[in-house]
């Protein structure tokens, strides 16, 4: 556990020092996060966000926009546990406005996060971003890896940001963010197109598995389904070997694969039940500690912190705080947990 004195010192400081990341880490803290609608106060013509705008239906406001950057700063902060995680990957932000925002108009402005993220046709305008420290992490190259939908009548989904770059003593890593399409509404035509992007998501990781010498890949974000979905099952993801076991260089793993199964929790609750819907993929370099920098089941986490949570009735387990419930705005985080995961390096 990282000590709570770090935490205690960014949250009070009105100018955090990165003078810790200025020094060669032994650990790097990696998340992933949908943030539920993170909106601003424009109007994109070719996008549906009349909901959130000041005339809209949500009554979105400066107030209520700032409140939720606020928000989604408190628990990246919280998540790092007074280091600044070093990679995040996020889901459902609008726009390069709101990621300007979050990291330079929020608590994290001091942090010194700089941002990559995809431009989506989604019908909605929600992309997903990843953040990184800049000490900790250089892109060299990124894209955004378009889906054609499965039939012509169905609406674009969310790209595929797809980011290499190294970490330090020079390691590449390649990393995908997705957010694939959602369970609500036509059932049978969402799960086909699920199965689209993992399809799209299988081929990228294979390819860049034959392009590496040594490859590592780490596959993050809201897949909207779980570990034995048919989505997942095309991507090929397992559970990491038991203590002993030997991970192969290409294949997939589900950190929290087995925490999942067990159903105590999850990332998000659908009728009184946890469901896991975020992940963290790994490939198996990123399993072996004798191949650089490298994570490992033990090292993942849901992060469930009581300011996270909140109870439906006055007897019902908690669930996540959002924004709003239904119309009615509650000022809270997220209809998601974040996750989060360690890299250690072991030379």
């Amino acid at each position: 556990m990282r000590p709570l004195t770090l935490l205690l010192l960014l949250l009070l400081s009105a100018t955090p020092t990165l003078d810790l990341l200025a020094q060669e880490p032994m650990c790097m803290r990696i998340m992933t996060y949908n943030v539920e609608n993170l909106f601003d106060l424009r109007h994109d013509s070719l996008k549906d966000d009349t909901d959130y705008l000041p005339g809209g239906d949500l009554q979105w406001s400066v107030r209520r926009y700032h409140r939720k950057l606020d928000n989604i700063a408190r628990v990246i902060i919280a998540v790092g546990e007074g280091i600044p995680p070093a990679l995040i990957a996020l889901c459902e932000v609008e726009n390069d406005s709101v990621m300007l925002d979050l990291t330079q108009r929020s608590p994290l402005r001091t942090l010194g996060y700089r941002y990559l993220m995809t431009n989506s046709p989604d019908r909605r305008g929600i992309d997903v971003a990843l953040l990184y420290q800049p000490a900790l992490f250089k892109p060299l190259h990124h894209q955004s890896i378009r889906i054609a939908p499965p039939r012509s009548r169905e609406h674009p989904t969310r790209d595929i940001l797809h980011v290499c770059g190294l970490l330090p003593r020079a390691d590449t890593i390649d990393i995908l963010v997705c957010h694939l399409p959602s369970k609500a509404g036509n059932t049978t035509s969402n799960g086909r197109y699920r199965k689209k992007v993992a399809q799209v998501l299988k081929h990228t990781a294979d390819s860049l598995a034959r392009l590496r010498q040594t490859p590592r890949l780490l596959i993050m974000g809201d897949m909207n389904c779980e570990l034995k979905s048919p989505s997942l099952k095309l991507l090929r993801v397992g559970l990491p070997p038991t203590e002993g076991g030997d991970p192969h260089p290409h294949s997939l793993y589900d950190l929290l694969g087995r925490q999942a199964l067990s159903r105590k929790q999850g990332t998000y609750k659908y009728q009184g039940e946890w469901q896991s819907l975020d992940h963290i993929i790994v490939s198996g370099n990123l399993l072996r500690p004798d191949a650089g920098w490298h994570t490992s089941e033990a090292q993942a986490r849901i992060f469930s912190a009581p300011f996270l949570l909140a109870k439906s009735g006055p007897y019902s387990d908690p669930v996540p705080l959002r924004t709003y419930k239904g119309k009615y705005y509650q000022g809270g985080f997220s209809d998601h947990l974040p996750i989060y995961t360690d890299l250690l390096k072991s030379y």
